[in-house]
């Protein structure tokens, strides 16, 4: 009897998280349909300076990374993770769609900031709901399935745009019934996360076990000192690794045709996808710690490959290997800070955790263009290759203090 129950209360969790990992699908197809033309849009239909175009793009970042926070404290003080992931992708549906609409400077900041603040209303408050509902035997492969079905959505939406480039080539409102498009998966996202994904609520003597084992932790923070330092280390990294389009641009200057770069891209997050349930479950046998380590050795490769790279034929594998590290990126590193924080204290935990990397997005980026303008194509990669190797290191006089932390 002891044993259905508990195999009924597996399969209820995997149900949640397969769920979850559904509205990521729709989501990311929704922001793929859209983010590859928007710059365009800007710049040649209404004539926006690129100076304009950054600063929308960082107020994003920048509204996303704020509001992580706040979503992630509400979430832990009220234990309902559910509605702020449906405000969250009901914001983003909304600055996305009414971008067809409304062309004047301020009205784009504002609905470009409606965007980012449901991307960080949802985003912690997601991960929170994943780890609540997974346990420490199957939380590394569960993290892995969200990201898989994200990263998925990431491949198809920017099939679905090249199609609707073609349907409405010939149309001056072509951008403007994208922008209308993007409306529809959000739409199966909110009818998913209220129809068939449930709020996952503690259980009465794991709450009472975690409030035990929490005691001596900080009555300020209620965080772990090691979740602090393992953000640090993850800060560290994060300050060399700067954005994809980098990556693309060596791409095209190494000799890479241009038809065939969204080609590249598609390997890539082909590679991401499915690599990440994978890799998730090595974690759960092994240790999230070794193969987050593993990513990041061969993030170190890939970028010095990137670095020394002088053949087109190199960034197809040089990117294949960059795929591997992302998939180990995201899930099993989110499953970590699960693995080291109390039920009651993720939401807020998560918050902490992706705002302060989403942070590092914007010097990195600033970082890594000006080493390429001041230098050479190569400098920013050799940069962060080395930046990588110092919190690998770090990473691992990390693991060899703290053991791993198991909180079901």
């Amino acid at each position: 009897m002891e044993s259905e129950k508990n195999t009924e209360k597996k399969s209820r969790f995997f149900s949640n998280t397969f769920f979850i990992g559904l509205l990521s699908f729709f989501g990311g197809i929704s922001q793929d349909i859209f983010i590859p033309v928007l710059p365009l849009y800007l710049s040649s239909v209404l004539g926006l300076s690129n100076e304009f175009i950054g600063f929308t793009e960082g107020l994003v970042i920048s509204s996303a990374s704020i509001f992580q926070i706040v979503a992630g404290f509400l979430s832990d003080k009220f234990r309902a993770r559910k509605p702020l992931v449906f405000f969250g992708y009901a914001f983003s549906l909304v600055g996305r769609f009414f971008l067809a609409f409304i062309a004047s400077t301020g009205g784009i900041m504002g609905l470009r900031f409606l965007d980012g603040a449901g991307k960080g209303i949802k985003s912690s408050s997601k991960d929170a709901l994943v780890a609540d509902s997974t346990e420490i035997e199957t939380r590394g492969k569960s993290f892995g399935i969200v990201r898989a079905l994200d990263t998925l959505g990431s491949v198809v939406g920017p099939l679905i745009l090249v199609l609707f480039l073609y349907l409405f080539k010939d149309s001056v409102f072509k951008y403007n019934y994208i922008f209308l498009i993007t409306a529809i998966p959000l739409f199966f996202t909110l009818s998913i996360l209220t129809i068939f994904v449930r709020e996952a609520k503690p259980i009465p003597q794991i709450v009472q076990e975690e409030k035990n084992n929490f005691k001596a932790d900080s009555e300020i923070s209620k965080l772990p000192k090691k979740f602090y330092i393992f953000l640090a280390i993850m800060t560290v990294f994060s300050l060399g690794n700067f954005s994809s389009a980098f990556l693309i641009l060596r791409a095209s200057n190494v000799g890479v045709a241009l038809l065939a770069i969204p080609l590249v891209y598609a390997l890539f997050n082909f590679i991401y996808a499915s690599a990440s349930i994978p890799l998730g479950s090595l974690s759960d046998k092994i240790g999230r710690e070794k193969v987050i380590l593993f990513g990041w050795v061969s993030y170190i490769i890939a970028y010095l490959g990137f670095a020394l790279a002088d053949k087109s034929y190199q960034i197809w594998l040089l990117f294949a290997l960059y795929g591997i590290y992302y998939a180990t990126s995201e899930g099993v590193a989110k499953a970590f800070v699960a693995d080291m924080v109390s039920s009651g204290h993720r939401g807020k935990a998560y918050g902490i955790y992706n705002s302060v990397i989403g942070l590092t997005a914007l010097p990195a980026g600033f970082a890594a263009g000006f080493l390429w303008d001041k230098f050479s194509p190569s400098t920013p990669f050799f940069v962060s290759a080395i930046i990588a190797v110092l919190a690998t290191i770090a990473l691992l006089a990390f693991t060899r203090v703290y053991k791993r932390t198991q909180i079901v």
